[in-house]
């Protein structure tokens, strides 16, 4: 497309097939677009390909042998030819993509056969887009990259070329489902569920030739808000009735439809709290009027006191969602999934595992990851950050079993895409979105070999100077941020209500619960069981010792959980202070590297997206200053400790 950035999928990446001869078996709309994309590449490139012929001296083979379904599929070589095996239509395109990752080198040496197959069933993107253009959040919540991909001028975009090239991208990263509209529904986007579902469906048309199904958030209010009944309760069979209508007219529309995602009771948004009811009795109800199409609701956990006291230490906002969802383990219908936030509190740059992952063995958790990079650099800072989601899904949380295994109702992420030319906003930001998608599908891959793919998929047959350019920039820009911005995993210090740069005190005295409680003695919130707010307690052996003991508990959560005073020697032999005056310095030290290092690749990148980096980086030097010096200045005036190096803070 024309003025598009490729993203991590040029065309480029299909020329091993393209040159190559291609017999495709199987018959279905999935295996139409898998002959879309080996023709288009044979017809740039010079190869060809069949549909159905005998078996030949064909180079590749994919070849479908049944129709269940299924997203697996197995790889070989042997006797010059690969093949690509699978018994379901979704199988034969991922496996598609399989080769293309691999490019020459899947034609290479011979394999034996190989299964492969996702871990999860459900890899999905949340967009936070909202149809009309709000006054507060504007056209995208917490949206980076421009306007909605979906959504113009308060209807859906009558050209949907690109939302299908989006499908695309999706799909050859591994994900396959996709929710269009905000979490926080607003009274326009309530209507989509209604007389406005037609909209939707044309979305849908054009994501499903890639496999990505469409999923809806709704408003838990809609019996009200969109039906004229009195009550929303979820235990009223008026109310019942009206949902099962109201879905029933949405799978009328879209036969393939994926399901609900609900917020409520949360940041003002209507619940079954209003009526004494509980969030399984909540969930429950919807799952019962998915169930007969094979729907699911995904019921977000990210429920807490958002009008806390800022005086009363007892709650503690970390606690709330265990709080409030362990008693109902078990009670969730089977389609109901509940959906959450890896951390505790909010996307911070550095949290621990939520004790809610392995505290339900009886519910279906999804675990939710933020793509778009709300505290991270809101993308206008390279910030990747496919090492901290790697050591989530790795972390071992219940009997052995890692937050990715735990994870039985799928993986999902906020979207950091919209209309911007460069899809993301940061052209590098895309590597966060592939990286989900392929995290998603093997939570244990290896980060950095997913960058390395990356890299190959958006700058194929780049010079190793390049290559590496890239992995110098990209591989330690998540700890880069977090050493300039909040310390030993605080969290927040930032701007209230938008979220970007430095504020150290912009929330301490609200009522959203985000305290770090410095004073001239030390900082930090004691969530201890014998101090402090019991927090620690909601783990399961070991991880309650080990974070209960400033002795055990590691450094980059230590503020997180203990209020220490600024002498406190950490396990790396610094002072708390002191670690907070020499990461910040360090952090804007490998900004300027960075940069660096970026400005060397002019030449080898394409002009304009090199200029958008460049340009960005720039913004990111300028916030990496501020942040250093609002935050070193901010703890010597209260704590009257000098830097140890005699560098100058304000």
């Amino acid at each position: 497309m024309r003025g598009v950035d490729p993203a991590w999928l040029p065309d480029g990446v299909f020329r091993p097939i393209g040159t190559r001869r291609t017999l495709i078996r199987g018959s279905g709309p999935l295996v139409d677009t898998v002959h879309t994309e080996v023709a288009a590449a044979c017809e740039r490139f010079g190869g060809s390909v069949e549909r159905d012929a005998s078996p030949g001296p064909y180079d590749l083979v994919l070849r479908l042998t049944g129709d269940d379904g299924s997203e697996a599929f197995s790889f070989e070589r042997g006797d010059g030819r690969t093949t690509v095996t699978a018994t379901g239509q979704p199988g034969l395109l991922y496996g598609l993509f399989h080769v293309v990752r691999f490019g020459e080198d899947a034609f290479g040496q011979d394999q034996p056969r190989t299964p492969v197959g996702p871990r999860s069933a459900l890899r999905m993107l949340d967009h936070w887009d909202n149809v009309a253009v709000h006054p507060v959040m504007g056209q995208v919540e917490r949206g980076y990259a421009g306007g909605s991909l979906f959504w113009r001028d308060g209807r859906a975009r009558g050209d949907l070329e690109r939302v299908r090239a989006y499908g695309r991208l999706l799909a050859a990263c591994g994900i396959n489902a996709v929710a269009v509209n905000n979490v926080n529904v607003h009274a326009t986007e309530a209507r989509l569920l209604t007389d406005r579902i037609g909209e939707v469906a044309a979305i849908a048309g054009a994501l499903r030739p890639y496999g990505i199904r469409t999923h809806l958030s709704v408003t838990f209010a809609a019996p009200v808000v969109l039906g004229g009944l009195p009550s929303a309760d979820p235990l009223d069979e008026a109310v019942r009735a009206w949902w099962a209508r109201a879905t029933a007219g949405v799978y009328a529309a879209i036969p393939d439809f994926g399901g609900f995602v609900v917020k409520a009771d949360s940041e003002g948004q209507p619940g079954p709290f209003a009526y004494g009811r509980t969030h399984a009795d909540g969930a429950n109800m919807l799952a019962a009027a998915l169930e007969p199409y094979g729907g699911t609701v995904h019921w977000r956990a990210f429920v807490y006191d958002h009008r806390q006291d800022w005086r009363d230490r007892t709650t503690d906002r970390a606690r709330a969602a265990y709080d409030h969802f362990v008693p109902l383990d078990g009670e969730f219908a089977a389609n109901a999934v509940l959906q959450v936030k890896h951390g505790p509190l909010d996307f911070q740059v550095r949290e621990p595992v939520s004790p809610l992952i392995g505290a339900m063995p009886g519910t279906r958790l999804a675990v939710e990851l933020q793509a778009t990079q709300e505290y991270t650099g809101q993308q206008r800072h390279v910030c990747w950050l496919g090492p901290m989601w790697s050591e989530v899904l790795r972390s071992p949380v219940e009997q052995g079993l890692s937050v990715g295994e735990l994870a039985r109702g799928g993986l999902v992420a906020v979207s950091n895409v919209g209309d911007d030319p460069f899809w993301t906003g940061h052209p590098l930001a895309q590597a966060n979105l592939y990286t989900f998608g392929r995290l998603a599908w093997q939570p244990d891959a290896d980060p950095a070999g997913l960058l390395g793919e990356w890299i190959r998929l958006t700058f194929p047959g780049a010079p190793e100077r390049l290559a590496g350019g890239l992995r110098a920039v990209l591989e330690g820009s998540w700890r880069t941020y977090e050493k300039y911005t909040a310390p030993l995993g605080v969290g927040f210090m930032v701007q209230p209500g938008h979220h970007y740069g430095p504020s150290v005190d912009g929330y301490e005295y609200s009522p959203w619960g985000t305290y770090h409680f410095a004073d001239r003695d030390g900082l930090g919130v004691d969530r201890s069981r014998a101090t402090g707010t019991g927090y620690t307690g909601q783990y399961g052996k070991p991880w309650s010792e080990v974070y209960e003991s400033t002795d055990t508990c590691p450094d980059e959560l230590l503020l997180f959980f203990h209020h220490v005073a600024y002498d406190h020697m950490l396990h790396s032999g610094r002072t708390v202070i002191q670690h907070i005056y020499d990461t910040h310095f360090e952090g804007v030290e490998e900004v300027e590297a960075a940069q660096e290092v970026w400005a060397s690749l002019a030449g080898l990148v394409d002009p304009a997206r090199h200029a958008r980096v460049a340009e960005l980086f720039e913004e990111q030097l300028r916030s990496a200053r501020e942040w250093r010096d609002q935050v070193n200045s901010y703890f010597f005036r209260k704590s009257g400790v000098p830097d140890a190096h005699g560098r100058r803070i304000y």
